[in-house]
């Protein structure tokens, strides 16, 4: 598939969407095309973390968000809070769900998808399907189907945390993410303006305060 080069264009700053703050960790919402951290390029200077930063001096991103996906992502105050944040992320202790509406009609109302994933050399950053590729799972739950565009909303929830995993993963199960450039063929891709990818929940115990969060995002579309 011929796909036109993509120019950055980040969305245009409007102000932090701030989900949760105290004096050790920031939260907000990613707009969609947006970078979580510079890219190489002076054109790819403006992104989530220098938008922060602009405004909390001492940010540090915890996580990424790939940049045509939206939604919650966190950052922390200082450097003992990232490390701290680190540890909750590598011990699984941080739970995240998107929601996505992907092409056709899923006919289980929930199910699992577990295949390795590996980079694909000679075509990155895309992932690809691999047995020798790091064990990968995703599960999902239908939100609802609509028989009229032949789509279906769905609720992921990614057990494993690898690159595009997400998004390979629903391309594999047959129905790829609407708006998706690297894995959705030109029809699918064609449906939306944008990926339709969205983190929508995080919750985790504060590693400080030890406060339960709780943080709910719904999506734009």
């Amino acid at each position: 598939m011929n796909r036109t080069p993509y120019t950055y264009q980040p969305p245009k700053h409007t102000g932090l969407n701030i989900l949760f703050q105290d004096e050790y960790l920031l939260i907000v919402n990613k707009p969609a095309g947006l970078l979580s951290v510079p890219g190489n390029s002076v054109e790819k200077q403006d992104c989530m973390v220098s938008r922060c930063q602009a405004e909390f001096e001492n940010v540090l991103i915890v996580h990424r968000l790939d940049m045509l996906t939206s939604g919650i992502i966190v950052f922390a105050r200082n450097k003992d809070v990232l490390r701290a944040m680190n540890h909750l992320f590598a011990e699984r202790k941080v739970s995240k769900t998107y929601t996505a509406i992907v092409d056709g009609i899923l006919s289980n109302d929930t199910g699992e998808i577990n295949q390795p994933l590996m980079v694909d050399w000679p075509n990155r950053p895309k992932q690809k399907i691999d047995a020798s590729g790091k064990p990968s799972c995703t599960e999902f739950q239908v939100l609802s189907r609509d028989k009229t565009t032949q789509t279906t909303r769905v609720q992921l929830t990614p057990i494993t945390g690898r690159s595009h995993q997400l998004r390979v993963h629903m391309m594999w199960l047959g129905h790829a993410i609407l708006g998706d450039e690297f894995y959705a063929t030109d029809e699918v891709l064609g449906k939306s303006t944008r990926l339709l990818l969205h983190a929508s929940k995080l919750t985790f115990v504060h590693p400080i305060t030890h406060q339960a969060i709780d943080i709910h995002c719904p999506p734009d579309f």
